[in-house]
């Protein structure tokens, strides 16, 4: 997907019309029903204020890819990494992109976390074992 079709993506998803979008970013209907048809392409100022409205980054907006699901771009701090396949043995392989963004590197340990019917997550051991002190520490200062 291309610039375009990620913005009219968001901007469906999010429940807005060409209209409400270009009043919020302070251009026309026309102007954005250019920047969603391909026609023209929003200039930096335009996409900043684009990725504000829609709640995604300017990155995202520009180079998502929803591989034909229809879906906009995720809100910051929000990723869609894609698709991995269970090995036989259980084995998963997080994409290169997801350990970029969460700093895992060979060798950590990460905790699996589940819930049935929500999902599982995966955490650093390192993030968790943080977590869980900062919560004990709030224990014990408050039963001084």
């Amino acid at each position: 997907m291309g610039i375009g079709a990620n913005i009219q993506a968001t901007r469906q998803a999010k429940g807005l019309t060409q209209e409400r979008l270009a009043e919020v970013v302070g251009v026309s209907r026309q102007t954005v029903a250019k920047w969603e048809s391909g026609e023209t392409s929003p200039d930096l100022e335009h996409a900043a204020a684009l990725a504000d409205a829609l709640g995604c980054t300017m990155d995202t907006l520009a180079h998502f890819d929803s591989a034909g699901t229809g879906l906009g771009a995720p809100p910051r701090g929000k990723h869609l990494f894609g698709n991995v396949k269970v090995g036989e043995r259980g084995q998963v392989v997080i994409p290169k992109e997801a350990r970029e963004v969460f700093g895992i590197r060979p060798g950590d340990k990460l905790v699996v976390l589940g819930e049935e019917g929500q999902g599982i997550a995966l955490c650093k051991e390192s993030d968790f074992m943080a977590g869980v002190e900062a919560v004990m520490e709030a224990v014990r200062k408050g039963t001084r």
